[in-house]
C-alpha cells in the first residue's frame, strides 16, 4: 500500500461568519489549494469527503455536491460524513483510506459547520442531537451538563479539583490570543476563568467552548504524486479510529474514553510511535474536563494525573515534552463542529512545515497529532503526522 501525505491545508477564521455554507467552502478550499506549491488544479482531484452534521437543517441533503461545485470539484465523486464533533476527523480518515487502497491518487477531506445564524433555543437543540435520544436529550440533558457529570466524577476519583480545569482554559486563551484564525483571541487571567459564569456545575463559561461558524480543506495524495505536488509534504504515519457507548450510563467508567484509548493505540502502532515522541498535539477540548481526560487517554500522561499535567503547565507552548493545543484549541480557537477535525489538521500542517506566526510556533516539532471526539466521546479519530515519510 503507498504512504500518503498531505500537501496543502486551509481554513477560514472561525468565529461568526456573514457568509453561508457556500462562501465559507470556497474560501477554505481556495486557500488549501493555494497552500500546494505551485500551480495546483482542483481537475486533478478524484475525490472529496466533507464532514458536517449539517447543523440547523439548512442543507440537509447532498452537503457534499452543493459546497464541491463551489471550489471547481464538480463532477467528481464526492460524498459528506456525518459522525457528530468528529465528522471531518472522519472525513480525513475515509480520504487516507480512499488513496492508502490505491482507488486514488489526490483526495481532498474538509469539514464545515454554520452554527450561529440560529436563536438560542433552535442551537441547544442541535447540539444534543448526538447524544444518546432516548435517555439522555429527552430527559434534558445537555451537553455541558454531560460533560458536568464526567468532571465531577473525575474530582471524585483523582486529586484534581476546579482549578485545573481553569489552568487548562487561561493555556488555550493564551494561545488562541496569537492564532488570527481563531475565534476567540484574547488572553484570560486564572482568577477571571475561575470566577466565570455558571453553565454547569462545576463548568463555568470559560470551560466550555464557543460556538463557532467555519469551514476548514485539507488535500491529501499518495507518494508517487505528492512530491509533484510539493517539496514539503507532511506525512500521515498513522490513523487509528474507534468507537464507545453513546449513553454515559451504559459506559464501564466516564472518567476516561474508551474510543480515545483505542484510536490512539492503533494510530501509534501504525506510525511506529509513542506518546513520548508527540511533540504537538492537537486535542478535542470541546469543554476544558476533555482536555484533562483526552492527556490521559492519548498517554500523555498517567491515568488521573491528568490534572496534576494541567497545573504544572505541562503543555503550554515549548514549556513541556507536549504542546497541547498550540492552536488555542476548540476552547479559544472554536468549534464549527464539522470544520474540527480537518481545522486541527491544518493546524498541524502549518507547524510541521513552520509556516505559523514566530510567537506561537512549537520549537523543532518533528511529530504531531490530531485527536477527534464525536459527542462525549462515542466515536474518535487519532492520526499520526510527521515531516519524515516514516
Amino acid at each position: 500500500m503507498v504512504d500518503v501525505a498531505v500537501v496543502g491545508a486551509g481554513q477560514t477564521k472561525y468565529g461568526n461568519h456573514a457568509s453561508g455554507l457556500k462562501g465559507m467552502w470556497a474560501e477554505a478550499a481556495a486557500k488549501a489549494f493555494a497552500s500546494v506549491d505551485g500551480d495546483f488544479e482542483p481537475s486533478v482531484i478524484d475525490e472529496a469527503f466533507i464532514g458536517s452534521i449539517a447543523f440547523g437543517g439548512s442543507q440537509l441533503g447532498n452537503t457534499a455536491a452543493l459546497l464541491t461545485e463551489h471550489s471547481a470539484m464538480d463532477g467528481i465523486s464526492v460524498r459528506r460524513v456525518e459522525n457528530a464533533c468528529a465528522s471531518s476527523g472522519f472525513a480525513f480518515r475515509d480520504a487516507w483510506m480512499a488513496i492508502k487502497s490505491g482507488q486514488a491518487d489526490v483526495v481532498v477531506a474538509g469539514g464545515i459547520e454554520k452554527m450561529n445564524d440560529l436563536t438560542p433555543e433552535r442551537k441547544r437543540y442541535w447540539l444534543g442531537v448526538s447524544g444518546d435520544t432516548e435517555w439522555e436529550r429527552l430527559a434534558g440533558l445537555t451537553f455541558p451538563g454531560t460533560y458536568a457529570l464526567m468532571a465531577r466524577r473525575y474530582f471524585h476519583e483523582f486529586d484534581a479539583t476546579h482549578d485545573d480545569l481553569v489552568h487548562v482554559s487561561v493555556k488555550n486563551h493564551l494561545h488562541g490570543s496569537m492564532n488570527a484564525d481563531a475565534h476567540i483571541q484574547k488572553e484570560v487571567s486564572f482568577e477571571k476563568a475561575a470566577g466565570g459564569f455558571m453553565v454547569a456545575d462545576p463548568l463555568t463559561l470559560y470551560d466550555c467552548c464557543p460556538t463557532s461558524d467555519g469551514a476548514s480543506c485539507v488535500v491529501l495524495a499518495a507518494d508517487h504524486v505528492a512530491r509533484k505536488l510539493t517539496d514539503t509534504p507532511v506525512w500521515v504515519r498513522g490513523s487509528g479510529a474507534a468507537s464507545d457507548h453513546l449513553a454515559l450510563h451504559d459506559r464501564p467508567t466516564i472518567t476516561q474514553l474508551k474510543a480515545t484509548k483505542e484510536a490512539s493505540t492503533k494510530a501509534y502502532a501504525m506510525a511506529g510511535v509513542n506518546a513520548r515522541n508527540i511533540d504537538l498535539a492537537e486535542v478535542h477540548d470541546c469543554f476544558t474536563i476533555a482536555e484533562v481526560l483526552a492527556t490521559e487517554d492519548l498517554g500523555l500522561t498517567g491515568r488521573g494525573e491528568g490534572g496534576v499535567f494541567a497545573r504544572n503547565g505541562e503543555g503550554r507552548l515549548n514549556e513541556g515534552t507536549t504542546t497541547v493545543n498550540a492552536s488555542g484549541g476548540l476552547k479559544s480557537k472554536g468549534h464549527p463542529l464539522g470544520a474540527t477535525g480537518t481545522g486541527q489538521v491544518v493546524e498541524v500542517f502549518k507547524q510541521l512545515r513552520g509556516q505559523v506566526s514566530s510567537n506561537r510556533q512549537v520549537r523543532d516539532a518533528e511529530t504531531a497529532l490530531t485527536h477527534n471526539v464525536g459527542g462525549s466521546g462515542a466515536t474518535c479519530a487519532v492520526h499520526v503526522f510527521g515531516r519524515d515519510r516514516a
